[in-house]
């Protein structure tokens, strides 16, 4: 990923512009932007079918294109663009504007909470400009500075473009201050379509693309819905390894902007009236969260105790007469009713299932979230259990992967719960599509050993008898086992939990002890991998046992490493 910023870059969306510029994959080669240059690298039945023919011996065949901007040419975003992403101005705007009439518009809509009398206004800018005569300045002022809006919302879609070659992703942005970004289709970590609540409106949608590195997405603001959907399905078509044919659409049937627009603002109302579409031939959701279990999930959470000792403390200080604290806790009471409305409608439209190119996790009612998890970028996952929920069966399952984000953005990955809360068989069905290798000695490690137990014949590494005390309520949990594919960590009483850190993705292992830790003869066992919500240690076993583990453990990933293959799963 590369960010290039200069002043009053010249270029244009023309695409003859960057004739001479060259690829990556081959330095001595300028990279063609016409797609029929690549034609010759097909066999006859493979061109213009418009099916996915197999690929001949020793090469990846080509796909058809699904989308007009995947042909390695220089595209505009949506014309509506402008008005949604220059709508934090006018809202701005709009609430200075609010702000200096406050006192007019209250005593227009709701006289009764006025003390003037009827019909009185109270003096503010209106009567100034009515006073003095201003109106025709004002409303001069008024078009200047809309006309002005425009030609630079106008100006900023001119300048943003996009670009979706065999080898990478590449948006350009700004006027006078130009932005060029580029994310490598071979380290696309997940594509993410979101579709905010006004943009759903207008039929529009946007895309991230996840890169691995910090600050490495790349967004595409906005799209159409359906160039949307064609559009991911293209890259990570390309991101697989497979290629994709040539496929224009003719420039005599390109329709004005007035019509693209007209069009998406009716496909987005019809969508409110009919629902999102997810076919596009893909597979239904293999779990389905009932609203019932939803909201009982999010009130027998930890944030309900702690809501339930704060009502507490409240009470008792409303008691002892320290009203001044219910002015202090009334925004926190605000945040926690956000919170459960944030939660409970992020679950309501929930789905899982896989896809030919990965996992496609969806989530939101206001604003739906749709991302697709290519094979091999899913680093650990935990199956974690809350106390309150043991009496119910009930689970949660989180991984860690590459995000793309900003170092400065310490917001929760809203992405990291692959299933917020499920039984037990709708746990086996995600760790089976997430985890797809695991043989059936696997699967009874982590469902018999890891999830329900420890059994009698516990295959794991435990906490030793001498060192019990330093877990006095896990040490029966804590345990390590090593399998073929993969690394189990299991931990927890209060909060059970089992992690799996495929040896593929795992960076390094290391041990740990402490003073306390080596005067019993224990340690701590680490698995490096992706930082996230994923706990990758487990402390207090056997330091005898965990050196044999760590040994065998650093030569298995290292094996695992060296015949991986899932970061091009098309071939």
């Amino acid at each position: 990923m590369t960010d290039a910023e200069a002043p009053g870059d010249p270029r244009s969306a023309d695409p003859a512009d960057d004739l001479g510029r060259v690829s990556e994959g081959d330095p001595g080669r300028p990279r063609s932007t016409d797609p029929a240059d690549d034609l010759g690298r097909a066999s006859e039945g493979q061109i213009g079918s418009g099916l996915e023919a197999g690929p001949p011996p020793g090469r990846i065949g080509l796909i058809s294109v699904r989308s007009p901007y995947s042909d390695g040419q220089w595209h505009r975003l949506h014309p509506l663009t402008p008005l949604l992403r220059g709508g934090l101005t006018l809202l701005v705007i709009i609430g200075v504007i609010v702000a200096n009439l406050r006192e007019r518009l209250v005593e227009f809509l709701f006289p009764v909470f006025t003390d003037l009398p009827p019909g009185e206004l109270p003096p503010d800018p209106v009567d100034f400009i009515l006073a003095n005569n201003l109106i025709l300045i004002v409303g001069g002022a008024t078009l200047a500075v809309l006309v002005v809006l425009l030609v630079l919302f106008r100006l900023s879609w001119r300048f943003h473009t996009l670009r979706i070659g065999d080898d990478d992703v590449e948006v350009r942005s700004g006027v006078l201050f130009r932005t060029h970004r580029r994310a490598p289709l071979d380290r696309v970590q997940g594509v993410n379509l979101t579709r905010p609540m006004i943009a759903r409106l207008l039929g529009l949608a946007k895309l991230e693309v996840v890169g691995a590195g910090l600050d490495a997405n790349v967004k595409l603001e906005y799209l159409s819905g359906k160039d949307a959907e064609a559009i991911r399905g293209d890259i990570l078509r390309l991101a697989s390894g497979r290629r994709l044919a040539a496929e224009r659409t003719p420039e005599g049937q390109r329709s004005s902007l007035a019509r693209q627009a007209a069009a998406a603002v009716g496909s987005g109302l019809q969508g409110l009236v009919d629902g999102e579409d997810f076919s596009d031939s893909e597979p239904e959701s293999i779990v389905r969260i009932p609203i019932g279990r939803l909201v009982a999930s999010r009130i027998l959470s930890g944030s309900t105790l702690f809501l339930i000792a704060l009502v507490g403390g409240i009470a008792v200080a409303a008691s002892l007469s320290t009203l001044w604290l219910l002015f202090t806790v009334i925004p926190m009471f605000l945040a926690f009713g956000a919170y459960y409305v944030r939660s409970i409608a992020r679950g309501l439209r929930y789905s899982i299932a896989p896809t030919r190119d990965g996992v496609r996790v969806t989530f939101g009612l206001f604003t739906t979230v749709s991302e697709i998890v290519p094979p091999g970028r899913v680093h650990a996952i935990e199956v974690r259990q809350p106390l309150l929920w043991r009496p119910f069966g009930w689970w949660t399952v989180s991984v860690n992967r590459l995000s793309g984000r900003s170092s400065t953005d310490t917001s929760t990955d809203q992405f990291a719960a692959v299933l917020p809360i499920g039984t037990r068989e709708d746990v086996e069905r995600v760790l089976g599509i997430l985890a797809p290798s695991l043989t059936g000695d696997e699967w009874t490690g982590i469902f018999r050993d890891g999830i329900l137990g420890p059994v009698d014949d516990d295959p794991y590494v435990t906490t030793p008898a001498r060192a019990r005390w330093l877990r006095p309520m896990s040490w029966r949990r804590n345990g390590v086992l090593l399998t073929a594919d993969s690394l189990l960590m299991r931990r927890g009483w209060v909060w059970r939990s089992l992690s799996v850190l495929p040896l593929a993705r795992l960076q390094s292992v290391g041990l740990e002890q402490g003073p306390l830790a080596r005067a019993f003869g224990a340690a701590t066992l680490t698995g490096h991998v992706i930082a996230g919500t994923v706990q990758t240690s487990v402390g207090a076993l056997d330091r005898e046992e965990v050196v044999r583990m760590f040994e065998r453990t650093a030569h298995a990933s290292v094996d695992a490493a060296a015949t991986d293959r899932s970061h091009r799963w098309a071939g």
